[in-house]
Parts: structure tokens; C-alpha cells; sequence
């Protein structure tokens, strides 16, 4: 019986008032006024990674890593892998190709100025890479990344490719960069989300643990679950002048998750992104 296949775990670090369901209440003047409660809620992230020994990948903000560069520091020297989620969550598909290519080079560039290693990984914000803006992943190519998670296989009101490739692959062709899009399952002709967000909150751990379970046993795949810290934040700050959809989505069992994660953790067999597809030691 062969070993138990290691699964990526990967962490979104950005702050509850940078989330793009808030960006019509929240302006991005007023981010250097907020609360930040990311260093907190990374500490706790860190301590759970490190009680079940867990090497994980952190996609980061630049926008974070300048403020905080602390945190940036601790991933690294905690063994985990430092990748980019842009500088200012910009949604890829709401810039250019010269802006998006500022975005990803400053973000990069500052990475690996705090953390002291490659950054070879990227995933954009509210995976807002699609069939009409493939150029970005040229342009992460040219600004030296390996690889993106950004390209979401599932129908989605704001983001979602529904027939793009379930698992790891070269969307440009084997010299272009390597695609590793978060896990979903399939059933009849729809892909279901399986790797984390809103519906690890909403429906009950065992269903989460299903789906992964039938990503390893039935796709015989590596599974890709991604979280942010401020799911595990009960306590932040209420937002006011939201839909009553985005309220239910983003405050929905913010108490139960830092509980389900611990449960993922010892659940499943967990590392690095670039441990599982790029080889990296």
C-alpha cells in the first residue's frame, strides 16, 4: 500500500477589509485606518501548522508583507512557502496588462526583498483569472513565476472557468506556466467546490472531509484546500451597508473554522505547493 497522497494546504493572508465583496464599502483610502488583526490570526495559523507539523504555501499581499513584514519573516522561518497574491488584491481581470504586470512585479519583488527566497507562486485575488484575460499568465511567466492557482473550475457569480481542467496543468502548453487550480469534485456534468472558502464554512466538516477523501481515492489526485485568516477571526469587525448575501457569506461560521482546520490537519497528509508540483526540496 502505497503512501498517503500529500495534499497542499495554502492560506489567502489578506485582512477581512480587503476582501472584494467589501470593496464597495470599504475604500481602499480608508485600509491604513482599519483595524488590522492579520499578525493575530496569522499566530494562531502558525501554531496549529506547527502542533500537526505542516509545511503549507502563503499566498501573501505585498500591500501586508510592507506593513507586517514580521509575519512574512515567521512563514518563512517556519519551513512554509512564500508565494504572491498581488500587491493591493486587485482583481486580475480589472486591470491591464501593464498594470497587472506592475501589480505582480512589485508584489514579487518586495516578497522575496522581506522573505529571502524565490517566489515562484502566484494566485489571484478572487481567482480572476479567466478565459478573458489569459494574457495574465504570460505575464507571470515573464515576471519569473512557475506557477499560478488562480484559474477556478467552477460556476461562480463573480469568478469561475466551469470547463477548465479539475487538476494541474499548462494552460499555454508545456513552456507556459503550470495551472494548479483549487480542488473541486465532479458530479454529473458540474464541478462542486471541494478546496475550502465559503463552503467549508457553511456546510458541515465531514462533507469537506468526504469531498478531499474522494479527490485522493477516486481522482487519485492531490487535493488543494485554501483558507484566509480572517475566517478564523470571530471577532472582527461587523461591516455595515452590505447585501444580505455578502453578510451570510463571509460571516457564516467564522466561529467554527479554526476548529474544522485543526480537524483538515490532522485529517490529511499536508505540504507545500512547490513540494508537490515543482519538486522543490
Amino acid at each position: 500500500m502505497g503512501s498517503p497522497i500529500r495534499n497542499a494546504m495554502t492560506v489567502d493572508v489578506e485582512d477581512y477589509f480587503q476582501v472584494s465583496a467589501f470593496a464597495n464599502t470599504i475604500s481602499r483610502d480608508s485600509w491604513e485606518n482599519q483595524p488590522c488583526r492579520v499578525e493575530r490570526n496569522m499566530d494562531r495559523i502558525l501554531a496549529i501548522f506547527a502542533e500537526h507539523g505542516i509545511h503549507a504555501t502563503f499566498f501573501t499581499l505585498g500591500w501586508i508583507a510592507e506593513r507586517y513584514p514580521a509575519v512574512v519573516r515567521r512563514i518563512v522561518e517556519q519551513g512554509h512557502e512564500l508565494a504572491s497574491h498581488g500587491y493591493g488584491h486587485l482583481r486580475a481581470s480589472d486591470q491591464d496588462r501593464a498594470q497587472f504586470a506592475e501589480d505582480i512585479g512589485r508584489a514579487k519583488a518586495l516578497l522575496e526583498d522581506i522573505g529571502g527566497q524565490e517566489v515562484k507562486g502566484y494566485r489571484a485575488p478572487s481567482f480572476s483569472i479567466g478565459k478573458d484575460n489569459m494574457w495574465a499568465l504570460d505575464v507571470l511567466q515573464e515576471a519569473g513565476y512557475r506557477y499560478s492557482s488562480s484559474i477556478y473550475p467552477v460556476k461562480h457569480d463573480h469568478y469561475g472557468v466551469p470547463d477548465a481542467p479539475r487538476f494541474a496543468y499548462y494552460p499555454n502548453g508545456p513552456e507556459g506556466l503550470l495551472e494548479v487550480p483549487v480542488s473541486t469534485v465532479r458530479f454529473g456534468e458540474k464541478n462542486y467546490p471541494a478546496g475550502g472558502g465559503g463552503f467549508f464554512r457553511f456546510f458541515p466538516y465531514a462533507l469537506s472531509r468526504w469531498l478531499l477523501r474522494r479527490v485522493n481515492q477516486r481522482d487519485g489526485e492531490a487535493a488543494i484546500f485554501y483558507f484566509h485568516p480572517w475566517e478564523i477571526d470571530p471577532g472582527q469587525p461587523r461591516q455595515s451597508g452590505i447585501s444580505a448575501k455578502t453578510r451570510f457569506r463571509h460571516y457564516i461560521n467564522l466561529h467554527r473554522t479554526e476548529d474544522r482546520i485543526k480537524e483538515l490537519a490532522s485529517d490529511f497528509q499536508w505540504d507545500r505547493m512547490d513540494r508537490i508540483y515543482l519538486g522543490a526540496q
